[in-house]
């Protein structure tokens, strides 16, 4: 696929990651199995690592590029049978701290946008249960994420403007972290 892009186009400007493996096992360390574990968190991060490898060095041979990694507010807060996805979102904010940190004076920016709850069809069963209420109770908003939020966040992510803003996350919580305390309030 780049080698694909770089023949039509002849550059890489911009490439989202969003590794998920679906469904994450929810379930506390008791009642998680190392396999299960083991699979959320090399999933996540083997797209991100190859992903990385393969558009890192045509990015930095055009002195530019930008590479936003699909995080969750899961990194931040633990609770609710998130340890595994929890811990695979944090592994891949590192990651991406890393990759900023080694290619910054490349010309490469790096960022993390770490949505919140998101209605999809992943995550309708859990949003049509009381949790998904209290989660849009809980948000300045009033409401849960929808996909065009976040597609709006990395729309503003990969603009050039904010290329400056490297090796961090921009969370994107429908204002969840305002209400409920936590990093960012």
């Amino acid at each position: 696929m780049v080698t694909g892009v770089l023949a039509a186009h002849g550059r890489i400007d911009t490439v989202v990651v969003n590794a998920n493996t679906a469904p994450p096992p929810f379930a506390a360390l008791a009642d998680l199995a190392w396999a299960a574990f083991a699979a959320k968190v090399t999933g996540e991060l083997a797209g991100a690592f190859h992903i990385t490898k393969r558009v890192l060095e045509p990015m930095r041979a055009q002195g530019a590029g930008r590479i936003i990694y699909i995080g969750s507010t899961a990194a931040d807060y633990v609770g609710g049978g998130r340890l595994a996805h929890g811990t695979a979102k944090s592994a891949l904010a590192t990651f991406a701290r890393h990759v900023a940190a080694e290619s910054a004076r490349d010309g490469v920016s790096v960022l993390v946008v770490a949505p919140g709850a998101v209605r999809t069809p992943a995550t309708a069963e859990v949003l049509a249960t009381e949790r998904g209420a209290v989660l849009a109770r809980e948000s300045v908003l009033g409401r849960v994420l929808e996909p065009d939020d976040v597609a709006a966040a990395v729309a503003l992510a990969a603009d050039p403007a904010l290329h400056p803003a490297t090796g961090t996350t921009l969370r994107v919580d429908g204002g969840w972290s305002v209400l409920v305390g936590g990093p960012a309030s």
